[in-house]
């Protein structure tokens, strides 16, 4: 699925715990430890390790715990919020409700997905139906009958239609396909020869065995049917592309008619599989990987009957996992943690409001703003966005690259950015989503119906420029480029432990404009979201003299990246990672150039022993506050687009001057560029 969405970080299912303003008044002591200085290890340099220097000590003192692949604040917040969330969930299964309402869906949730007893007891038979299904197919049309009957119930396999906005035509909802069908989080995983990577492809396979055996199939078939799929599945992936390469608008449009859906794969019966996912008129088909469709199409009539009827049992059982009993469960999380690093499996209440989340989180979020956002916060941060995007404008103005044409086109794209604070305007619908008490299974299943149903059901129609893509409890943020808007829900305002009057602007210029509202507003104009226009169409609206600049110098901010080694030969992919880059490098930029016209920066005055500006560097490294195992580490440098924290800090401070000149940092120090080596974009 493309990413049309541009975010902070990758973590969706988290929840607020505290409502930050941005202005401290300063006649107002705090009891508490300064938020920055108590963070600080003192025994690095600040010029040679600037994200050890700001964080070091608190990393030292705060192990990461068993159940987590990473311990900062993002495992903090969301953990604050599992617990606001439980309470919610046990307050409300306590009475009754009537049918229908926001308080029986979460209830039922809550009680039908807590009943192991049930679960364990049900065994595998709320699969059977669907097992049978797949059982039953007896040729390749069969075969893609059942594919897509289980994709309209949320089983994705190796056909991935979906519904978003035409890249070239913002307005309208258009019907897409995606390379998918992979089972490892991402296609390089199948090809490299490193032990890690070859670990992890034989515990994939054990993982595949154990799952059909769970089934009920005999060890020794299991095995060679786990064989049999990750083959598939390699040919797949040689079939994809990889993740640097997806970061291309252009290359990834193709627009078909329908009937010339054929000259991509005659394999595929199109037509028929659009039918049962419930399409009911389109004209064309916007493929983002035409050759992975003329592989699959190859795959289904060269694999054996018998093998796609595994994968697909394979498929199936993943979806529904968390709803079977406990022995499917432990076998997942003995492979993930590969991924993940995590020595201990989530307890069962964390496990079912993630679900939950996933489901309803809006409808949780409703009741989350009541309490936790309220009209003042949302009023501060919205001028703060506009604060941000004052400092964007005087930026764009005083480039000495870009010539007048284009810069009146990028001035008119970024007064046109539409920004969303807080919570939406207006809520989902959630009235045709069942949810009982009784199964948790069937709960599962009548969600992803539900969600396959509202994402075709928009097909043909306009854009509602109203919906978000992130709930209200999310600490997270994100740009879209095909809306041009920015999106910052109520918790990406958080420092846990800290109310308004206990952080000064320095603090809340870093933490929060720097990293997050400076960062998704510079997303607009990276290497990606730069290519669409003011109205949200992928378009050109440079001069080819400028964009040839802007390559020219983004490409000293990938090479930069690609020279960093992560851990152990894994160095980040600055192409993949690029727009993310220079997000991060413009959010440092304007949510500095935006402090400098506060009174605190013009006043001078030292808080805690540093200096204003000072503290807004160390308030941007608070900001990316996290340490991270090995394992995770090696899986992020491979399948996500951000780098990693310590990265975030450290790559873009290196081409800010006011960095250099707050921290001393001079030649012969490990974060010194000479002048002539450091990005300059925006």
């Amino acid at each position: 699925m493309p990413q049309i969405i541009f975010m902070r970080n990758l973590n969706f299912i988290l929840f607020i715990t505290v409502i930050i303003a941005a202005s401290c008044n300063q006649d107002k002591k705090s009891a508490k430890p300064d938020v920055l200085a108590k963070n600080i290890d003192s025994t690095v340099n600040p010029a040679d390790d600037f994200f050890d220097y700001a964080n070091g000590y608190w990393i030292k003192n705060n192990p990461i715990p068993a159940d987590e692949s990473a311990w900062g604040l993002f495992q903090i917040i969301p953990n604050e919020t599992l617990q606001r969330l439980r309470s919610i969930n046990e307050e409300v299964a306590k009475s009754s409700h009537s049918d229908g309402s926001s308080e029986q869906k979460i209830g039922d949730f809550w009680k039908a997905a807590s009943d192991s007893t049930g679960i364990e007891k049900a065994g595998i038979e709320p699969l059977q139906p669907y097992l049978a299904k797949i059982t039953a197919i007896n040729d390749v049309a069969s075969l893609q009958n059942t594919m897509a009957q289980l994709d309209a119930m949320g089983v994705g396999s190796a056909i991935g239609f979906f519904v978003a906005q035409d890249a070239k035509n913002s307005a309208l909802e258009t019907l897409q396909l995606w390379q998918t069908g992979l089972g490892l989080p991402e296609r390089e995983f199948y090809f490299k020869m490193d032990s890690t990577s070859v670990a992890i492809r034989n515990a994939y396979v054990k993982n595949i065995t154990q799952i059909l055996t769970l089934l009920g199939a005999d060890a020794s078939k299991s095995r060679a049917s786990a064989v049999n799929i990750l083959a598939l599945e390699t040919d797949l992936a040689k079939a994809s592309r990889k993740l640097e390469d997806l970061r291309d608008p252009y290359a990834n449009y193709y627009k078909y008619a329908v009937t010339d859906l054929n000259k991509v794969s005659p394999k595929i019966n199109w037509v028929n599989y659009m039918n049962i996912i419930g399409v009911k008129s389109t004209d064309s088909v916007i493929i983002g990987q035409p050759e992975y469709y003329k592989e699959t199409g190859i795959a289904l009539n060269s694999y054996s009957l018998d093998t796609w009827k595994d994968y697909l049992r394979y498929r199936l059982t993943n979806e529904f996992v968390a709803a079977l009993p406990d022995t499917f469960g432990k076998a997942n999380f003995e492979f993930n943690k590969l991924f993940s690093g995590a020595t201990e499996r989530k307890p069962r209440w964390k496990r079912i409001i993630s679900n939950e989340q996933n489901v309803m989180g809006e409808l949780l979020g409703q009741i989350y703003v009541k309490e936790y956002f309220n009209d003042s916060a949302k009023a501060r941060y919205s001028t703060l966005v506009e604060n941000i995007r004052t400092a964007l404008k005087n930026r764009i103005q005083n480039l000495d690259w870009m010539s007048d044409s284009t810069k009146q086109k990028a001035l008119s794209k970024l007064a046109q950015v539409n920004k969303k604070v807080g919570y939406p305007d207006k809520w989902k619908d959630f009235s045709a989503l069942k949810i009982t008490g009784d199964s948790y299974f069937q709960n599962l299943v009548n969600a992803d119906i539900f969600w396959h149903n509202y994402n075709i059901n928009k097909l043909g129609k306009p854009v509602d420029k109203t919906e978000w893509g992130m709930y209200p409890q999310t600490y997270n943020a994100y740009y879209d480029p095909s809306n041009n808007e920015i999106v910052l829900p109520a918790a990406a305002f958080i420092i846990p432990g800290y109310n308004d009057n206990e952080l000064d602007d320095a603090v809340v210029y870093g933490y929060m404009a720097a990293s997050t509202i400076g960062h998704e507003l510079t997303h607009g104009f990276d290497d990606e979201g730069r290519q669409y226009d003011a109205q949200g169409n992928l378009k050109g609206w440079w001069t080819p003299e400028d964009s040839a600049k802007f390559t020219q110098r983004a490409n000293v901010l990938s090479n930069q990246f690609s020279s960093y080694v992560a851990i152990d030969t894994f160095k980040i992919n600055g192409k993949a990672t690029l727009g993310e880059n220079i997000a991060d490098l413009g959010g440092v930029l304007l949510g500095f150039d935006a402090f400098k016209q506060t009174d605190e920066y013009k006043k001078g005055e030292k808080i805690g022993g540093y200096t204003p500006t000072q503290r807004f560097f160390l308030g941007y490294a608070l900001s990316w506050l996290e340490n991270e195992r090995p394992q995770s580490l090696r899986t992020q440098v491979l399948t996500d687009v951000h780098s990693p924290e310590k990265f975030r800090v450290n790559g873009p401070l290196v081409n800010v001057d006011a960095f250099y000149e707050a921290f001393n940092v001079k030649q012969g120090n490990k974060m010194y560029l000479p002048d002539s080596a450091r990005a300059r974009i925006w």
